[in-house]
């Protein structure tokens, strides 16, 4: 049974950098999941620096949905993975249901729960430990429009299910690690 640390905060709170120092700090066999998507310019920027960013011993796989069947499909020798993160995931998951600016809130959800679902069974299957990393979006003003709200509450919904499911919660501020209480 793997072991699962969640770690949410902010933006820019320090989330990625404290997950990459926990993993370095094991000194055990680490698998980097990135979720992200280069979409612009701005973003393959980003995706660039993160990966230079990694130590060059680490695998990197770029996985933007469907992480449990990839690994199923693709056994890895690892003691650790750092997933970075599940907010891109959820939107990954989320684009899909967009049509004429308009979400389709109820496939999103089944959607975004099947892979969640499957990625805490995979988890809870395998003797790896998991660092997942994800943007708390819920403390800012309601957005404006359907879409925003959509996401953000499919996020929200997706953060207290991990949560739940974590042997360990961490909430990152200013780059400082403070520990949550369990529901368990």
């Amino acid at each position: 049974m793997g072991k699962l640390t969640f770690i949410i905060g902010g933006a820019r709170s320090g989330k990625s950098s404290y997950a990459q120092k926990l993993a370095e700090e094991s000194g055990k066999a680490i698998t980097f999941i990135a979720t992200a998507q280069a979409w612009d310019d701005e973003m393959k920027a980003r995706i660039q620096k993160h990966r230079e960013d990694r130590p060059a011993e680490w695998q990197t796989l770029e996985i933007q949905k469907d992480i449990s069947a990839y690994l199923l499909q693709h056994p890895q020798q690892t003691e650790i993975y750092l997933l970075d993160c599940i907010t891109l995931l959820a939107n990954n998951i989320f684009m899909q249901f967009i049509e004429a600016d308009l979400v389709d809130e109820a496939k999103a959800k089944v959607a975004l729960e099947n892979e969640i679902g499957e990625l805490i069974k995979y988890i809870r299957e395998h003797d790896e430990e998991w660092l997942v990393i994800t943007n708390e979006v819920g403390l800012g003003l309601v957005p404006p429009y359907q879409m925003g709200r959509v996401y953000r509450d499919l996020l929200g919904w997706t953060n207290q299910r991990l949560a739940q499911e974590a042997d360990e919660v961490l909430w990152l501020v200013a780059g400082i690690a403070v520990p949550i209480q369990q529901y368990k």
